[in-house]
């Protein structure tokens, strides 16, 4: 039987995230700029699509900080190529993550993440989420605040912080 549905807390302040603005909507699009970095071997983490709008969307992703520049140079070729209006690229930020088996088979896990980082007036640029893991982009200055807070809410103060590499 699950007990604690969260039982640990990340973070990782070396990544850039990357956003194309106002990329045309239509298939193939998606392929061509994740393709481009596969070829370029750039590993890729969050990965957010915005609904369309107009029949364009964005679409931010992180990456490592040290492909973050090549990353970025990349999508300005792939901007103009696919017809987006630009790329742009973060290179404050940070991905905190709460992670445990029992979150899956319990409610309002996400919620009280989201509630604890609001509480610590911490804004969430974009979130990932698996069976196991909720991941939320942030300002990088807020990253350890973020980790302290998150381990208090869910009972884990006398573990250690996890940084991830």
């Amino acid at each position: 039987m699950e007990k604690m549905e969260v039982t640990g807390v990340t973070y990782n302040k070396s990544e850039s995230k990357i956003t194309i603005s106002k990329v045309p909507d239509k298939p193939g699009i998606a392929s061509a700029i994740f393709t481009a970095l596969s070829d370029a071997h750039i590993v890729v983490d969050v990965i957010v699509q915005n609904v369309s709008r107009d029949n364009f969307t964005d679409i931010t992703f992180t990456v490592a900080n040290a492909d973050g520049k090549k990353a970025y140079k990349l999508m300005e070729e792939i901007a103009v190529r696919v017809g987006a209006e630009k790329a742009g690229i973060d290179e404050n930020i940070a991905k905190v993550s709460i992670v445990g088996l029992g979150m899956r088979s319990h409610a309002g896990v996400a919620s009280k993440m989201f509630s604890v980082l609001a509480k610590e007036g911490i804004n969430i640029q974009a979130i990932t989420t698996s069976e196991i893991k909720i991941s939320c982009v942030i300002e990088k200055k807020y990253g350890e605040l973020a980790v302290r807070a998150l381990h208090a809410a869910f009972g884990l103060d006398n573990k250690a912080v996890e940084e991830e590499k």
